[in-house]
Parts: structure tokens; sequence; C-alpha cells
């Protein structure tokens, strides 16, 4: 039987329950190792297969409408500083032609047949960024790297629909390769986690540069507004928005939609009156062939102006970003109908105002407006500037959140600012870190060009990592041809590379800022992920066998208390020497002894009746119980909801009616969740650089993390924590 995963925006990504599609298979699960067959599972659910809601014409309009105020935000609101980063004195008619169709086609090329056409396809159950790339190749790639995001796929998956794929000769070959290379899969890692410290930084750039860049319209028209009058306005603004994100995104977005509809139909207005009115000929820019005679006649210093051009797209990566809020054809629809000829037309307008008035290309967008319409303009140009703002932040903390659910980023504080939107999420602790990177960036550079140089470096390297895993995805999951793959991968690949060229030559002027801030994100995750990394080999290496397990509880010596203990631990494969020690230095264990471990699966979201696995370890009181999380699902444990599923579960793998007796009594016992808490420390023969990341980053980043308890929110009146000291 043959199915078929689509999406369901209204049921987590997953599609509408259906019975006739649901199979569940039954038998054992079990290890080559018969020493390590602890996960016997008796039932194992496939994933939910069915078809995704379809959206009419009028649902596809209003989610198109609604988008307008989250994805285009940042990319809309670039006519604020593109031009006017241009550093060409008094240019001719010739140059702003040229200039024009580069940005033209540049939002041709890397927008509309990149993103809308092609990446935006490379989704994973609807989600969309380099996480979810990651994960969507994990589906379909077995990671046997020691230094991986953390990897729970389990031997029993391979059965699953979910990770099921069609196979090629050609991307069979592909795949082999990486399942058997893992320098590749490491370096695959790597740059993912290079991608994702961009985009968190992106969040500390968007604001200062589109608020400033809102603000300095004031000097057009006020000579006694100073730079430092900028500057410090712009700084109360930023710390006003910063603090109002503890609201969440529900309180404001609202307004998100109607600003930037005002924003876009606005300059499509003003646009058409500057060509009429200043240069309806203006419209030749749209000819590719200017840009050759652009770059014919400037040579080197044409090639310097790329940075500045390429200003003109940041803000595209957050329509692959934040697909996950939208329907694919909605955001499609919006960009190719309204955002991109709005766009067109905002440009070309500016273009035909510089056309008379080319010394004025330093205030280009200001200055272009007409006197009366000027001030009216303002207000909403730092409304949308804060519209910009907001969207860049909220994808910071759904990034960070889906970086805590893949065991890559220290624990954090992770709050859900709305009932009804899963993805709306706050964290004071990152809010607070870009707060002080954003204000820092804006006090330090003083609004001056240096800061457009920072946003456009961090920008294009996220969009070549994008470019590549798509490319990664086409090769090995899609059963694209090698000609189309090289047809999208080479063009976009090399005309990133020239934009990047020209932006690393901005690094002495400011670009050096994004690398330092995403170094800084990056030491953070590498050290996390790498200490994770030894703790699990550790655990492997040292897990408890069935027999040594059936042994400890069957000790007449050992105490069995009344009720039932959770014992929660990280190992997915085994049973942790924790639990060992928790055994011999209490010389106690509950009636009903249940290993749990939390699985996050590459999924935004798993089915409430998909969530537990149990089975019988074979042992009396003893079971195994995975709880399969999407990495947007919130990891709860909490009340009796919780215990009352597994007690339902564990009962549907009892085998006698005294076993049903048993579980039920100790339920009413109550339970207790044991959670273990293990220091890391390197053995003295290591090396400097392993000692100081475990002895020194990751040791201090444990200590000052939240406990995986707050994490996985176990009740706290019920918990017990045991320590270990792990020495690798």
């Amino acid at each position: 039987m043959s199915s078929k995963v689509e999406d369901d925006p209204e049921n987590g990504g997953r599609g509408s329950e259906n019975g006739s599609d649901r199979q569940l298979y039954e038998g054992m699960v079990q290890h080559q190792d018969a020493m390590d067959r602890v996960l016997s599972f008796t039932k194992i659910y496939q994933p939910h297969v069915n078809k995704a809601k379809k959206y009419n014409g009028m649902q596809t309009l209003v989610l198109a409408y609604q988008s307008l105020g989250v994805v285009y935000g940042d990319l809309g609101t670039s006519p604020l500083n593109v031009i006017s980063s241009i550093n060409l004195s008094n240019p001719n008619e010739e140059d702003l032609l040229g200039i024009l169709s580069l940005i033209v086609w540049t939002l041709t090329l890397l927008v509309l047949i990149k993103y809308v056409f092609i990446v935006l396809y490379a989704n994973d159950h609807g989600e969309g960024g380099t996480f979810a790339l990651y994960s969507y190749l994990c589906r379909h790639i077995k990671f046997k790297s020691k230094f991986t995001i953390r990897s729970t796929r389990l031997e029993s998956d391979e059965s699953m629909r979910y990770y099921s794929t069609r196979n090629s000769a050609f991307k069979s070959k592909a795949k082999r390769f990486l399942e058997g290379s893992s320098t590749a899969q490491s370096i695959l890692t790597f740059v993912v986690l290079l991608g994702t410290c961009m985009v968190i930084g992106d969040g500390a750039l968007t604001p200062a540069t589109c608020v400033l860049s809102a603000l300095q319209g004031i000097q057009s028209r006020s000579s006694k507004f100073t730079q430092e009058n900028v500057v410090l306005l712009s700084v109360i603004l930023l710390v006003a928005l910063f603090a109002f994100q503890r609201c969440g995104t529900s309180k404001v977005s609202f307004s998100f939609s109607p600003v930037m509809v005002m924003w876009f139909v606005s300059n499509v207005g003003i646009g058409i009156y500057n060509i009429i009115v200043h240069r309806p000929s203006i419209l030749r820019g749209l000819s590719p062939h200017y840009i050759y005679n652009f770059f014919l006649r400037n040579g080197k210093s044409a090639w310097d102006l790329l940075g500045a051009v390429f200003l003109s797209i940041t803000g595209a990566e957050a329509m692959f970003a934040d697909l996950g809020h939208f329907d694919k054809r909605a955001i499609q629809l919006a960009f190719t109908s309204f955002v991109y000829p709005a766009l067109v037309l905002t440009y070309a307008g500016e273009a035909a105002y510089l056309v008379k008035n080319p010394t004025r290309i330093r205030e280009a967008y200001y200055s272009s407006i007409p006197d009366r319409l000027y001030w009216p303009m303002f207000v909403v140009a730092t409304l949308s500037a804060v519209v910009a703002s907001q969207s860049m932040i909220s994808a910071s903390f759904s990034i960070i959140k889906q970086s805590l659910a893949l065991g890559c980023f220290p624990r954090v504080t992770m709050l859900h600012t709305s009932s009804k939107h899963e993805g709306q999420v706050y964290s004071p602790e990152i809010n607070f870190i870009l707060m002080i990177l954003c204000v820092t960036l804006v006090v330090g550079f003083k609004g001056g060009i240096e800061l457009s140089n920072a946003y456009g470096v961090v920008v294009i390297w996220v969009m070549m990592i994008t470019t590549c895993l798509t490319a990664l995805v086409m090769l090995v999951i899609w059963d694209s041809n090698f000609l189309l793959i090289c047809l999208f991968f080479v063009p976009c690949i090399l005309l990133e590379a020239v934009y990047m060229t020209s932006l690393l030559n901005k690094i002495p002027q400011g670009g050096w800022v994004p690398f330092a801030i995403s170094a800084f994100f990056l030491v953070i995750m590498l050290s996390w992920t790498y200490g994770r990394t030894k703790k699990s080999i550790y655990e492997g290496e040292r897990k408890i066998s069935l027999p040594e397990l059936s042994q400890m509880v069957s000790d007449p010596r050992l105490f069995r208390t009344p009720g039932i203990c959770f014992f929660c631990t990280d190992l997915v494969n085994g049973i942790p020497p924790i639990i060992r020690r928790y055994i011999e230095h209490t010389g106690s264990v509950r009636e009903i002894l249940v290993i749990i471990t939390v699985r996050t699966l590459p999924v935004k979201t798993v089915l409430p009746e998909e969530r537990l696995v149990m089975g019988r370890l074979g042992i009396e009181g003893v079971y195994r119980c995975l709880v399969q999380y999407g990495y947007k699902d919130p990891v709860t444990m909490e009340g009796d909801g919780f215990e009352g599923s597994v007690v339902e579960k564990l009962q549907e793998t009892a085998e006698t009616a005294g076993e049903k007796l048993k579980l039920e009594a100790a339920a009413e016992k109550g339970a207790v969740f044991v959670t273990g808490r293990t220091i890391l420390t390197s053995k003295k023969e290591k090396g400097w650089i392993e000692r100081f990341v475990i002895d020194c980053l990751y040791r201090f980043l444990q200590k000052n993390s939240r406990a995986a308890t707050s994490s996985m929110q176990v009740p706290v009146e019920s918990t017990l924590q045991v320590g270990m000291l792990y020495e690798i």
C-alpha cells in the first residue's frame, strides 16, 4: 500500500485523521546485540498519512494578505536604504539605469525564481529554514557521525512511511556517500549551525538597520536634527520594541498587514508619480543589457557597489523561514502579484527622481517623496520598520526553540505567548541578548554606512547555505534530473558568490560584525552540541544490559516502594548508567519503574495518539516508554493526563489481569519523576582544546542553563534529582 504524507496547516502540518489510511504493524523491535534489547515495543504506529487540506481561492487570498505583515516586512522596507547606500557621487542617467537593472534582476533571479518557485517546495511538512532543510535530510539519511545534531532515529523507523523515499540509481550513490562519510555529515551539521547562527544574528542587525534607516529621514527636512539625535531616538524606540516582546506577537500582529499594505500602496503611487513627472524612460532599466553597460563603464567601482545593491533582497530568506505560518501558494501569490511589482515601481520611481536630482542620492528615498506626503510617509516608514524588526526578532525566538528541541543550544526560558498559535514564543534571555547587541550596533556605528555593510554580509551567507542545502535535497531526496539540479545550483551559487566577494570587501568597514555575532552564537552551539555528543557516547558505552538490570531489580535486599517511578533519560537505545547509581545508593526502587526517553522527531508536531510508544523489558515491573514530540511541540509531563496516558498504554502491554491490577494499584499510590544531573570532566591525557571546551565552555553553559526538568515541564513537587560525574 502506498500513501503520501502531505501538509495540513490546521492540524500541525500532518493532515486530518482518516482511519482507513492509518496502519499499525505488530512485532518486536530488537537490536542485533541481545544484550541491548531494551526497546522491545509491542506496537509502533506508522506516521499519520492523509491528504492535506485544500484552500479555495478566497482562503488563499486571505492568507496572502496576512503574509504581507509577517513575511515581507524586511524585504518590503529595503527601498529605505538601498540606493542611498550606493557610494556613487553625481550619477548620470546611464548609471541609474544600470543600478535599476541590477536591482530588478537581482529580485527576479534570487527571489522570484529561486525562492518563490524552487526553495519553497523544499519544505519539511510545511516548515522552512535551515533547520527544516536539515530535518528533511535527516528523514532520508542515516546520520552516524559523532558530531551531529541530536540523532534519535531508530532501526524501527526504516519501516515507517514517514522515512520512506523513492530511489534512483544516481540518488542512491549520493545517499550512500553521505551515509558512509562521517566527515561529510559533520560538515553538513556545521554548515546548518553556521546558517542558524547567522539568522539569529540577523535578529539583531535587522532592527538596527531598519529603524535607523526610517528615522534618518528627519534629517532631510530639519538640519537641526543631528545624527546623534537620530541615534538616541533609535535606541529609545528599539528598547521599547524589545521590552514589548514579552506581550507576544499576537498583541501587535493585527496591525502588521494593514501597515504593510499602506506602505506598498503608497510607494507604488509615489513611484508612478515620479516616473511620469521626472523620467518615464527610466523603465528602460528593466532591460538587463544596462547591467553590462554599467560594468563596462564603471569597472571595479561597479563591483564595489554590488554590496549596496544586494540590500534590495535582504529579507528574502524570511519567505522560506516563515513558511510554516502560511500556505505556500499564499506566499507565492502575495509576492508575484503584489510585492514584486510594488518594489520594482518603487525603485524605478527613486531612479527617475535622481535623474534630475543626482546630488540627492544619499537621501534618495525621502527626497523622492512629494513635500505634502513627506510626514505621513515618514510615519508609515517608521511603522513599517518596526514591523520588519518584529518579524526577525520573532523568527529568532522560533529558531532558538527549534535548536533547543534538537539539543544543540543551552536550555533557556521559552514561553508560549499564545494559546491558539503554538509557534508564537518568547525567550527573555535571548530577547535581552538581542537588545544589547542591537543597541550596541546603533551606538557603535552611529547609523553610518558600516551598519548597512554588516547587514548585507550576514544575509548572503544564509542564502548561499540555503542554495547548497536545497541542491542537496534535490539530489538526495527529490527524483530530479541532474541537469535540472545544475540549472538551479550553478547560476544561483555563482550569482551569490559574486555578491559575496563584493560584500567581503566591506569587512573592514563593518562587515566583520555579522561574523563576530555569528561566532559568538556558534561557539555556544558547537560547545553545547559537542558536550552533549560526548555525554551520549559515554552513556552508550556504559549502558546497563538487560541481564544486569534484571539482577539488580530481583535482588532480595532491594526495597520495592509502592507507586510508579518515571526515570527520565536522554538515552534512546539503552539504559543509562545513572540508573545503576540510583539503585545502588538508594537501595530501593518503586514497584513500577518506567524508563522514559523524550524523543524529538524531525517534524513540527506529533499527534497525541502517536506520542507514547510503550514496551515491556521482560522484567517484572520494568517498562520502557518513548515519548515523541515534534520540534515545535511543548514538552510537558505535568498533570494527571500524562500519568494516566502512560498507565493506560502500559495496561495495553500487560499480559495478565494481575499485571493490570498491579499497574492500577501503583498509579493510585502516586508517581515520582527521577532526573539525572550529569557533570562532564575531561581526562588529564586529553588535549588542551578538548579540556577547554568540556571543562570551561560546556560546564559554564551547563551551570548557567535551565535544568532539564524545567524544559520538560516535569512536576517539581514530585521530582528527585540524581547527580553523577562523567569522566570523558
